[in-house]
């Protein structure tokens, strides 16, 4: 694909437009054009805005992928690690790791507006490059961590340096048109597909050699990446364009009022957060719910869980682009989120493997919402504001992370026994069906009056 941008003023009151001048050609992630510009509206005559390229893109997909592929690559040993700690008491074992399961997700939810209100401050530049080299050293602490209490600090700066996702996603923002970024922002949803299937399997399989293994090679990928973008990866946001950092907008409540002071993105966070709430019915119940239900041995669980992220990455990769262009975003959130309704009931109803597996394909469906709704609110912020916004969108992920495990686990834990409050172990899933009929609810509500933008 070839992209060329021109910059033309429109009259001596008029700001900078940015005028699109594309053929019709695959994925705007993928070639290198002419030049990729900030796309802002309300820039103010004069400024100069420098160019980035198309391998700056293609590195904050990489930077997206590599790091959940780091974060997947410990989950396989990190409870083998704590359990090691604690002289191989399970009970004990079970609570702590809750609790760095707690703990990372308080950190997304307290760090993400930070960091991202000091992109908007400082640029996107120093901040994904910061966290990628934190990132490495944080894997370094940990591999090499001699008791409990190094591995809860690791766990503390992993937290910090992960919530640099919003970052990514801002720069997105930054050097996409605003017609093509549902497809953008569909691409690093399907990184984190792609982290969520290669990061286990490559951590289980290090794991056998050495526990501590996959810390070293999560490490080694982070600092090298780091390295990679201090030569490929400009800045995208001018110092024209920065907004002064506040406490009062980085801390998680203040980045919420974000929503609040944009019309129409209170219903569309509603959204997003009945997404990330229901997403973690996959995260905290479906291992134990496959061996109650089905008698699944971790080799099945595992099998199933990389269908799922599969499925995750060849939607983002493929069919984000050809949803939006047919459907348009407003029609594209509907019909992820039906899909995802249908995925859930059909998880909580099936009493044979074989139809879960059926649903995965309806469930992953949620991979074209995601990027329509993200695209939409990024539409209706300046410039100056898409780190903030982003990093409150990640404030949402970590809300999700803090309701979501003690929710999915009480209501499964009343759904079996002798007596259960909820004579189903299904329950975990009709309840996250549910909380997407809210959601669907809200596209509806939220989307009333939103023009259907058709990208090509």
């Amino acid at each position: 694909m070839i992209l060329r941008c021109e910059w033309v003023r429109e009259g001596v009151v008029s700001p900078i437009y940015s005028r699109f001048m594309a053929e019709e050609l695959p994925n705007p992630m993928l070639s290198e054009p002419e030049v990729v510009e900030p796309i802002g509206e309300g820039a103010p005559v004069g400024i100069s805005v420098p160019p980035g390229r198309r391998a700056a893109a293609t590195f904050i997909f990489m930077t997206v992928t590599l790091d959940m592929l780091a974060l997947g690559m410990i989950a396989p040993v990190l409870p083998r690690l704590i359990e090691g700690f604690l002289n191989g008491n399970a009970s004990t074992a079970a609570k702590m790791i809750g609790l760095f399961g707690t703990l990372f997700a308080g950190m997304q939810f307290f760090f993400s507006p930070v960091l991202g209100s000091l992109s908007d401050r400082f640029g996107r530049r120093p901040v994904v490059l910061l966290s990628n080299f934190g990132m490495g050293l944080d894997y370094v602490v940990m591999a090499l961590a001699p008791t409990l209490p190094w591995l809860f600090l690791g766990r503390i700066i992993s937290g910090l340096t992960a919530s640099s996702i919003p970052t990514a996603m801002a720069y997105m923002a930054d050097v996409t048109p605003k017609e093509k970024r549902a497809a953008a922002f569909g691409l690093l949803n399907a990184a984190f597909g792609i982290g969520f299937v290669l990061g286990p399997a490559m951590g289980g399989v290090l794991g056998n050699v050495n526990p501590r293994l996959p810390f070293w090679v999560a490490a080694g990928l982070s600092l090298a990446n780091g390295m990679y973008g201090l030569f490929v990866l400009p800045e995208s946001l001018p110092k024209e364009l920065r907004n002064k950092f506040s406490w009062r907008r980085a801390n998680p409540v203040g980045s919420l009022r974000l929503f609040r002071s944009v019309k129409g993105l209170v219903p569309l966070a509603g959204v997003l957060l009945m997404g990330y709430i229901s997403q973690q019915s996959l995260q905290q119940v479906y291992v134990i719910y496959a061996d109650t239900r089905f008698g699944w041995t971790n080799r099945t669980v595992g099998l199933s869980l990389a269908v799922v992220g599969i499925f995750q990455g060849i939607y983002g990769v493929f069919l984000v682009k050809p949803a939006l262009a047919k459907l348009g975003e407003r029609r594209a959130m509907v019909f992820g989120y039906i899909g995802g309704i249908c995925g859930y009931f059909l998880f909580g109803f099936t009493s044979t493997g074989l139809l879960l597996f059926l649903g995965i394909p309806l469930l992953n469906l949620m991979a074209v919402a995601w990027p329509s709704a993200q695209s939409i609110m990024s539409r209706n912020v300046p410039p100056n504001q898409q780190g903030e916004m982003q990093g409150a969108v990640n404030s949402l992920r970590g809300i999700a992370g803090l309701i979501g495990p003690g929710l999915f686990t009480w209501i499964f834990s009343r759904s079996i026994g002798a007596h259960p409050l909820v004579p189903t172990e299904g329950s975990p899933f009709y309840l996250a069906s549910a909380l997407l009929m809210v959601g669907l609810g809200l596209i509806l509500f939220a989307t009333r009056h939103e023009k259907t933008v058709v990208t090509a």
